[in-house]
């Protein structure tokens, strides 16, 4: 399949919170692909946008959650217990859309749910989240976090896993969940050809 996405790396300086913008916008991106599309294209870009959500809030819960957590200020508990809450039910409703399919009844309105969903959650990480980011963590360190976030992305599951949310968890069920992930997507590739 041809890249059907902007690229993930805004330059050789880019910071977490480039990296992970440039991913919020290949996410809205995959979205209209799987909503405009049909047949294989729409199977392919659905296929792509699990992958990349999967990847994505894994290395949040990972690595940004918890920098989060530890701002000054207070309110990152509570910041972080919201996004993690928005995480946990676009992972359901993605778990129920890979069971059923593209081409299953209700596809097409559960995956505008779920957009408008993972659009808004995002929307709140960049609003409050990045923010607090930028205003608290050193430049040299936020560019040190994009290599930490993209370690992270490479080791996480290719589907949602609603029970693995927190750093611990993802630290130790991830990479087991990864494998059977990876082995469950080279059984299927063949089979949707």
């Amino acid at each position: 399949m041809p890249d059907t996405h902007p690229p993930a790396t805004p330059g050789p300086e880019e910071d977490v919170v480039d990296l992970l913008l440039a991913q919020h916008a290949q996410v809205e991106h995959l979205f209209l692909l799987v909503i405009g599309s049909t047949g294989d294209t729409r199977r392919d870009a659905f296929d792509d946008l699990v992958k990349l959500l999967a990847a994505h809030e894994t290395a949040e819960e990972e690595v940004i959650h918890p920098l989060s957590r530890s701002l000054p200020g207070g309110g990152g508990d509570a910041m972080v217990d919201d996004r993690l809450e928005e995480e946990r039910q676009a992972k359901e409703t993605l778990q129920t859309l890979i069971a059923g399919g593209v081409d299953a009844d209700g596809f097409d309105t559960g995956i505008i749910l779920l957009r408008d969903a993972v659009l808004t959650h995002a929307r709140y990480e960049e609003r409050y989240e990045f923010t607090q980011l930028r205003q608290h963590v050193p430049a040299d360190r936020l560019r040190s976090l994009a290599a930490t976030v993209r370690a992270a992305e490479k080791t996480a599951p290719t589907r949602p896993h609603p029970s693995t949310q927190s750093a611990k968890g993802n630290l130790a069920a991830g990479p087991a969940l990864a494998v059977i992930d990876r082995v469950r997507d080279a059984v299927r590739k063949p089979s949707a050809s």
